[in-house]
């Protein structure tokens, strides 16, 4: 007895491929009965954050050239999940903070939308928002940084 081997389905991986790209997700898992199938796609975060600087984060760049790397700002608020990053609770809605605000520990800064859950960000610490690093609806991936607080 020989045991049979899933055939693998080239327009399944395809499509998953294609779904990848549209969603703009960094992995995709499918299991159908024996067969797994896990695509994944690494993007340098640098460079995908370089080809598209949100406006208030480039100013404030310009402004505070020390400031270039924010990961290695010690006030810097990173996303702990790949997810969107919406800095409003609603469309339209008032945004969660601006450059300039005061927070306190634990307010939400923006929440970040990961498998159709809503997981708010908090502030870590209390301080000024001194730069927001990302835009609404924006994809965000493990890590990144987010907003600085100061």
């Amino acid at each position: 007895m020989t045991s049979k081997k899933p055939t693998i389905d080239q327009s399944l991986i395809r499509e998953l491929a294609d779904l990848l790209k549209e969603t703009e997700l960094s992995e995709i898992e499918v299991e159908q009965g024996d067969l797994r199938i896990r695509i994944a796609r690494h993007a340098a975060p640098a460079t995908v954050f370089a080809a598209a600087p949100a406006p208030v984060a480039a100013a404030a760049a310009a402004a505070a050239p020390a400031a270039a790397d924010p990961a290695s700002n010690p006030g810097t608020v990173k996303s702990p999940m790949v997810g969107t990053a919406y800095r409003a609770p609603e469309p339209g809605a008032r945004p969660f903070v601006e450059v300039g605000d005061h927070v306190s520990v634990g307010q939400t800064l923006l929440i970040v939308e990961a498998m159709k859950t809503m997981n708010q960000i908090p502030a870590p610490k209390a301080g000024t928002v001194t730069q927001i690093l990302v835009e609404d609806g924006q994809p965000v991936e493990f890590g990144e940084p987010l907003v600085i607080v100061e």
